[in-house]
């Protein structure tokens, strides 16, 4: 195994560990990108860390975004410099020095003359060229995201071949950054911490948290366990309010919709399409790198969090209608061979729609000197657990180093040159970066490991074992919805669950 292995035996010899005494600097609760990011920033200055998570690492918000690492245009167009500014760096920190492996440019395109009319584009265009000076003042490389720039009506049907071609004058192309799966991002940020020697401890649900430790339940083993901390961060998310009844939440829900790419032409760019009478807000068709096209999002206010939020008749509704308005065929719910739904942690802040309250994070401290980390966005989670942990380092008696994690290249990662020179499938590479050759050494040791769970899609049966031996899966649950996303597409579920729950039985069986 190596240090950055998680799995079931580490779990439980770790959680032995803590419950027989052993006090730890740190103790985080939540297992989302906000909770593994302050593990890892602890981890990295030399505090001793537990991450403890209910369920499984990203069971929650975390891999339900839209999978884009942006740079913060819409906070531009805001007023909000300051956070566009963050989110501009933060995008460069992930793209070019931490996760390489797992981002890529994606284009954006903006189809003028259907959707935006010309004053439209042109405030557009001005946008652009805002955020290209974002980009600039980031520091990141303009082969990392080219400069945006004007489409024909024949370059703007090549890059997204469903746009009405009737009345199309032209398009705007810009770049941002993409994910290849958001889950694997806090699969990856997690799996770093455990090499620093955090201790990683899924399905450890907080009965009782307290400034000195918790009282845990560990679900697996059916135990109660207190482990004592130094001291606690919540970082729970849309949940956090129920660890710390002060923090005052809008939990807000975004919605998409899963659409087969041959639906849309098998469009090679993202399609970027206005709203109606809601400046700045857009609906956006972001083709992926397995078949598929997400199609959101929605930002409505929710009364409450709730454990699994749902896309319903009525995101539905709103996010084919937005974007049947500028495509040549309108999209029916014939279409639509999945979706999801997931709540944000915004921040309260005045009356007014949850589109329009910042996506700014907070640290707020508890008398007890208990930390929350609350509101913020994917893009964002490295400054964010910064600055939870600079709060930790400032306490008397804490002798911690400094921030590394801009520097700290997460599990996999190397640069893109490396990336593509490596010995292994670029599908493997993509989501597991240089672990990809491994993957591929195992696929040759046991050929039938090379087989696809799922006929269609590009998981591998290795990957499988990889997941059961080194990211921490316990169940299919683990293997189908975050591991993989073959539970993503609801006809081909049923096959996933019966392929998965074969390979975790072998993968067991070799001990993992």
């Amino acid at each position: 195994m190596k240090p950055s292995s998680l799995n079931a035996r580490r779990r439980q010899r770790e959680l032995e560990g803590l419950a027989d005494g052993g006090v730890v600097d740190v103790l985080v609760v939540g297992g989302g990108i906000t909770g593994a990011g302050v593990a890892l920033d602890a981890a990295t200055r030399g505090l001793s860390v537990a991450l403890v998570e209910r369920g499984d690492l990203a069971q929650g918000t975390s891999r339900w975004s839209s999978k884009l690492v942006h740079g913060g245009l819409r906070y531009l167009a805001k007023g909000q410099v300051g956070l566009a500014h963050q989110s501009a760096v933060e995008r460069g920190v992930l793209m070019e020095r931490t996760a390489p492996h797992l981002t890529r440019a994606l284009g954006m395109v903006a189809p003028v003359g259907v959707g935006f009319g010309m004053g439209d584009a042109a405030l557009t265009a001005a946008g652009f060229v805002a955020g290209n000076l974002l980009r600039v003042a980031a520091g990141t490389s303009r082969a990392t995201l080219p400069s945006p720039r004007w489409l024909t009506p024949h370059e703007t049907r090549l890059l997204t071949p469903a746009v009405e071609h009737r009345g199309l004058r032209g398009g705007l192309l810009s770049w941002d950054g993409a994910l290849s799966d958001d889950a694997r991002l806090v699969l990856a940020v997690a799996r770093t911490a455990a090499a620093f020697g955090a201790r990683i401890l899924t399905r450890c649900r907080v009965d009782e948290l307290h400034p000195d430790g918790a009282v845990v339940h560990d679900t697996v083993g059916d135990q109660r366990l207190l482990l004592r901390a130094r001291h606690v961060v919540n970082a729970t998310g849309v949940w956090a309010d129920r660890l710390h009844p002060e923090v005052e939440l809008r939990p807000s829900k975004g919605a998409h919709l899963v659409i087969d790419a041959g639906a849309l032409g098998h469009p090679r760019a993202a399609l970027t399409v206005p709203v109606p009478g809601e400046p700045n807000r857009y609906v956006f068709a972001l083709p992926q790198e397995d078949g598929r096209v997400d199609v959101g999002l929605t930002d409505d206010p929710v009364a409450s969090a709730t454990e699994d939020p749902v896309a319903d008749e009525a995101d539905e509704t709103f996010l084919l209608a937005t974007l049947s308005a500028v495509c040549e065929r309108a999209l029916t719910p014939a279409d639509v061979i999945g979706s999801y739904a997931g709540l944000r942690p915004l921040l309260e802040g005045a009356d007014g729609a949850t589109a329009d309250l910042s996506r700014d994070h907070a640290v707020l401290e508890r008398s007890d000197g208990l930390l929350t980390v609350v509101g913020g966005k994917l893009t964002t989670y490295r400054r964010m657990a910064e600055d939870v942990v600079d709060r930790v380092a400032a306490r008397e008696s804490v002798t911690a180093g400094p921030c590394r994690t801009a520097a700290q290249p997460l599990v996999g990662a190397a640069s893109r040159a490396r990336l593509a020179d490596l010995p292994a499938p670029a599908s493997l590479v993509r989501r597991h970066g240089t672990e990809a050759i491994e993957l591929a050494e195992l696929v040759r040791e046991e050929p039938e490991l090379g087989h696809p769970v799922v006929d269609g899609r590009p998981y591998l049966r290795a990957e499988l074992r990889w997941a059961v031996e080194h990211e921490g899966a316990l169940d299919v649950e683990d293997l189908v919805d975050r591991r993989t996303r073959l539970g993503l597409v609801t006809e081909q579920r049923p096959a996933a669950v019966a392929a998965t729950r074969e390979s975790l039985r072998a993968a067991l069986a070799t001990g993992a």
